[in-house]
Parts: C-alpha cells; structure tokens; sequence
C-alpha cells in the first residue's frame, strides 16, 4: 500500500529553525520582484514542514529557495519505499509542478532539501520529514544523470563531505539550496526548466560561524541529445554571487560568515571530488 505525506498536528515541530545553531540564522528575503511572485500560505509566502522550510513561486510552479536544518546526532536511516511524489493539498494545484512534467522522459524528480538530511529526531517526527521531503513544492526537475551520475553525485555529497572533513559544534549544521530561475530557461510542457542550482551550507567550528556557497551548471540539451556527463560541473562560489543569480537577500551574519576568499579575476576551476572542496 503506498502512502501519501500527511497533514502535521499543530505539536509537531515544524519548519526551518533560525535558532537550530549558536548564531541566528534568518530567512533569505526576496527582491521586490520575486516578492510579487510567491505563493502565500496563511498571509505568509514562507511554507514550513517537518525540519525545512521553502518559498514557491507563483509562475514558475518551483520552490525559490528551501532551508533546512540536520542534526547528526539523531540521523535515522529510513527507507522510502511506498512514499508517494505528491502535491501539497494546502497549497492550489495550478502552483506546484506536478507529475504531468515527469512522465515519460529522462528528468528526475529531484528533491532540494535532501530526503536523508531531514529523517533525524524521534521516530515519529522522523518518519514525518521522511514524508514531506516528497511534496513536489520540494522537488524540481533534474536530468537523470545530473541527479543520479558518479560526476554529478558531489552536488549530492556535499553535506556529507562537510560531515566526514570537518569537526562541527554538536554536529549540526544549516543549509539554504534552490534553483536559479532564469527568465531565458528552456520551455518544456508548459513549464520552464532551471539550468543551475546553488546551496549554501552553514555550520559552526568552536562557535565560530561558517557559510560555503555552491553552484550546480546543468545542460539541458540533454533532453534532446546524449552529452558527456562531464556538462555538470560544480563550482565553489561566494554568498554574493548566489544573490545576484537569485534576487535574494541573505542576512548579514550568513555574508560576514562568508570569509573564503575566491579568485575572481580568471578563470575558476569545477570541483572534480569533495577533498577539493575548501571548508
């Protein structure tokens, strides 16, 4: 029998936590043209689950940009055999990509908030967030071997690189990742599809606050045509740039904690493997 994620009692924790890490973590706010644009839930465009949180674009049927946090003291590993991709039934069915936009071809339903970062506290809870990580306002469209590829499994692997490289303040840590909603992004089925993603990831070391940034390039002439897998590169890049792709406004102390300086002036090489990350 498969399940569908379910409705949260009004006890049951929910959404992203600014106060999960020592320093205060707020939302990312929109520019005024993306304000106009998002899907309001409640009077209020911020939609929370069970350990993440998200904003939805009205026109492009997307998430802007989801948060979540992982605590890795509490990891469970469940499985998600029987869960359902589902619509969000609190939210109008015209403003999630659903999968009329999956059926049939190589795109993947590939989620943001990462099924296996959200699936830790007790039983209960975890199995809740295990649930909602399927809702479509948490999935967006990747080509198979962008989501699935040896190449392309360091996007999928980097909070687990920081997790395994670097010693974190009670094992948490806070991550922010979505789309770049490009105005030119190709149409397809009525939708139009990203071609980049970007993650910020966000962790503590002696109570010292640390923010990472991460762009995701994907081609998707790939619909059409097989291409080498070596068209999705990642590239390690700074909070600002994420902005100025995005139209969003990360707080202050996620910039302050922005510290690694990059080379901007040529040009700058793709991560081939997560020990070339710089934490």
């Amino acid at each position: 029998m498969s399940l569908q994620p379910e409705a949260r009692s009004t006890n049951e924790p929910a959404g992203f936590r600014p106060h999960f890490l020592t320093t205060i973590i707020d939302l990312p706010a929109p520019n005024a043209e993306i304000a106009e644009d998002l899907v309001q839930l409640d009077g209020s465009p911020v939609i929370d689950y069970t350990h993440f949180s998200l904003v939805l674009s009205r026109s492009r049927k997307f998430a802007r940009w989801v948060g979540w946090n992982i605590d890795g003291t509490q990891m469970q590993l469940l499985s998600r055999s029987g869960i359902n991709f589902t619509t969000d039934p609190r939210i109008p069915a015209e403003n999630q990509a659903g999968n009329d936009l999956y059926a049939n071809n190589r795109l993947d339903r590939g989620h943001l908030a990462r099924r296996a970062d959200l699936t830790w506290g007790p039983d209960t809870e975890a199995a809740q967030a295990n649930k909602d990580s399927f809702y479509f306002t948490n999935i967006t469209p990747q080509m198979e071997d962008f989501n699935q590829s040896r190449q392309a499994g360091i996007w999928g692997r980097l909070e687990n690189a920081l997790y395994e490289d670097v010693e974190l303040d009670d094992l948490r840590c806070s991550v922010f990742a979505g789309p770049v909603l490009h105005h030119d992004d190709q149409h397809y089925r009525g939708y139009q599809l990203p071609t980049e993603y970007w993650k910020i990831i966000l962790f503590e070391q002696a109570g010292r606050l640390t923010a990472r940034a991460f762009l995701l390039t994907q081609d998707l002439d790939r619909l059409q045509a097989l291409m080498a897998l070596d068209e999705f590169r990642v590239y390690q890049v700074t909070v600002t740039e994420v902005e100025e792709r995005t139209g969003l406004v990360f707080p202050g102390s996620v910039h302050a904690a922005d510290d690694l300086v990059l080379n901007q002036s040529g040009a700058r090489s793709p991560i081939g493997e997560t020990s070339e990350i710089a934490w």
